[in-house]
């Protein structure tokens, strides 16, 4: 039995034990589950002058915080490397 993954744009159809686009999401007895609840592909604390944050509190500190599983696949993406883990 096939089931619709509507978490994105992409709207994979999956089939049993298949996964999406973002390799995160899977079908398994029926259900969609996702295998990156709880896993984190970067955790750091930076200056906020390092992120795209225009003016945003300058000299003050930033959590960046990633999971694996990024489903836009841009090669020009600084993460990356990371998002496709």
């Amino acid at each position: 039995m096939k089931s619709r993954c509507d978490f994105c744009y992409h709207h994979c159809t999956l089939d049993e034990g298949q996964s999406g686009i973002c390799s995160v999401r899977t079908l398994e007895q029926g259900r969609i589950v996702t295998k990156a609840y709880g896993h984190l592909a970067a955790l750091a604390v930076d200056p906020v002058e390092k992120k795209p944050l225009y003016h945003f509190l300058p000299g003050s500190k930033t959590l960046s915080l990633a999971m694996p599983g990024c489903n836009l696949a841009c090669d020009f993406c600084q993460n990356y490397t990371i998002s496709q883990s």
